[in-house]
């Protein structure tokens, strides 16, 4: 059986996001884990069609080739995967062993641990904020679906808090957060409200003065001071 010490790490990114944005995240948890940690090469075009089924497949099957590259160059036969954002609600349905588009992704099989970073998990927004992708997934796999086969982690940001009449900042968070779970004024990471990136039976983690990404704040889930506070490399951590 696989040491989880010893497994590579995935990261999926986020919608619209390309795998460069992940580069110095890469490089910090690789020190953080001592662990080969691989980054699923997406692209801005990747994204644009993931409002449909069809677009969903496309990230699915690159993810399934980084697990894939990430255990036969580390020789082990579990990975650890983390989500940014929709990579998160992505990969909670990487791991169904169901058809998906024709094809058994099985991701079950391939993964022990899965963390998401500021993913919207609970979303009744519409298909700009992956509200589709959410119901969807949480309606087929709801919460923490596949434990004990799998070991889920789920972290939001508490940055800021929406506000109607605030800065620009506080205004489009309001925006966001109302659509993704019909209140403006809770906090949230300034993308994602808290409410909604906690995934129901996972270890929840909390993080004040965190942000989505680096646009939106710093820090943000990928900053090297960051990274210490949600990495979960340890089962017993669950029990904390």
């Amino acid at each position: 059986m696989t040491n989880e010490y010893d497994q590579p790490i995935v990261i999926l990114g986020g919608f619209l996001s390309v795998a460069a944005i992940y580069t110095q995240m890469r490089k910090a948890l690789a020190a953080l884990s001592g662990r080969k940690v691989f980054i699923v090469n997406t692209r801005l075009f990747d994204w644009l069609p993931s409002v449909s089924k069809l677009g969903w497949f496309l990230v699915l099957n690159k993810l399934d080739l980084s697990v894939k590259k990430a255990l036969s160059v580390s020789g082990e036969d579990k990975a650890t995967l983390v989500g940014h954002s929709q990579g998160g609600v992505l990969a909670r349905l990487y791991l169904s062993p169901e058809p998906f588009m024709g094809v058994h992704f099985c991701g079950v099989d391939h993964i022990s641990h899965l963390t998401t970073l500021g993913s919207p998990h609970l979303n009744r927004g519409g298909y700009q904020r992956g509200g589709h992708m959410s119901r969807w997934v949480q309606s087929r796999l709801p919460g923490s679906f596949f434990i004990p086969q799998v070991r889920y982690t789920s972290v939001a940001g508490s940055y800021i808090r929406g506000d109607s009449a605030g800065t620009r900042f506080e205004r489009f968070a309001f925006g966001s957060y109302e659509q993704i779970c019909g209140d403006g004024e809770a906090w949230g990471d300034g993308i994602v409200p808290v409410s909604s990136a906690l995934l129901p039976g996972s270890l929840q983690i909390t993080l004040p003065g965190v942000s989505h990404y680096s646009l939106i704040g710093e820090p943000w889930y990928g900053s090297e001071e960051v990274l210490p506070l949600w990495w979960q490399p340890d089962p017993k951590t669950d029990l904390l």
